[in-house]
């Protein structure tokens, strides 16, 4: 039996992972018809744009958190414990890289994601997808961190996350994380923010409408939320937004996706989303 050190590249894991042992996860899940996104998706990729359902996700889900400031807050404990709720919305979207030669985990911040647009955010996780982490001046934080001692990493980290004015830049207001390249048909990630959402596959599979069953795209999206800072009612609001945003799906371009059924169309839109 052999016992290798823990490996460098994956100290900033291990000290976030440290932080989070105050956090309150509850779990919650929906299945999504993309029907609406599908058909935007081949909409655009006829105009030359390419967007992945982590695109259309953050897209919906910062428009719906804009309209939710309980839910776009982050929390400090302690004896006297502190929320702050924030006037912009800035993702945390998890990214799977090599980094000094080993598999890992890193996160790109999106600030201000709730103005921007499909093409804005997807030029923005391409960059990110396809940047060299060792090189990309975003993680050179990551870099310097991985060159501490444990102990000193682990104070450094802390330092730069915990204070509330900052977690916006290191940690964003909420997090989305993808397992959909592989056949996964749900997860439940916990991001450190208030809110995180995890996109598993979109396959095909059986759907009901108006009363009769068809086949859809379906993507399967859970909900991570920490109790500490908002309870369940607000949670399912956040997730039964996002979720009719997507299956209406409509950016404002003239290009609306899938109508819905008649309850679907009776339903008011969330506030901020375009309807």
């Amino acid at each position: 039996m052999r016992a290798d050190p823990f490996p460098r590249e994956r100290r900033h894991t291990a000290y976030f992972l440290r932080e989070l042992r105050g956090y309150a996860p509850v779990f919650l899940g929906a299945e999504i018809d993309m029907t609406a996104v599908r058909r935007h998706q081949q909409e655009a990729r006829a105009r030359g744009d390419r967007f992945s359902a982590v695109t259309y996700v953050l897209y919906a889900a910062a428009r719906v958190l804009a309209a939710h400031p309980e839910a776009n807050a982050a929390l400090r404990g302690g004896l006297r414990p502190r929320v702050a709720p924030y006037e912009t919305v800035a993702a945390k979207l998890a990214l799977d890289k090599t980094m000094g030669g080993r598999r890992v985990v890193l996160s790109a911040v999106l600030p201000d994601v709730h103005l921007r647009s499909l093409r804005d955010i997807a030029e923005q996780t391409a960059r990110f997808r396809d940047g060299d982490p060792d090189r990309m001046p975003e993680f050179a934080g990551v870099r310097a961190l991985q060159r501490l001692p444990g102990p000193l990493g682990h104070l450094a980290y802390r330092m730069g996350t915990r204070p509330l004015r900052r977690r916006i830049t290191t940690n964003g207001t909420f997090s989305v994380t993808s397992l959909g390249h592989r056949p996964v048909t749900s997860f439940h990630s916990v991001g450190g923010t208030t809110v995180t959402l995890g996109l598993g596959a979109v396959a095909d599979r059986p759907v009901v409408r108006d009363g009769a069953v068809t086949i859809a795209p379906v993507l399967p999206l859970s909900l991570t939320f920490d109790h500490r800072v908002i309870d369940g009612a607000e949670a399912a609001d956040v997730l039964g937004e996002i979720k009719q945003a997507l299956e209406n799906f409509d950016d404002g371009s003239g290009s609306p996706g899938h109508q819905g059924t008649d309850a679907e169309k009776a339903a008011p839109a969330p506030n901020g989303m375009a309807g």
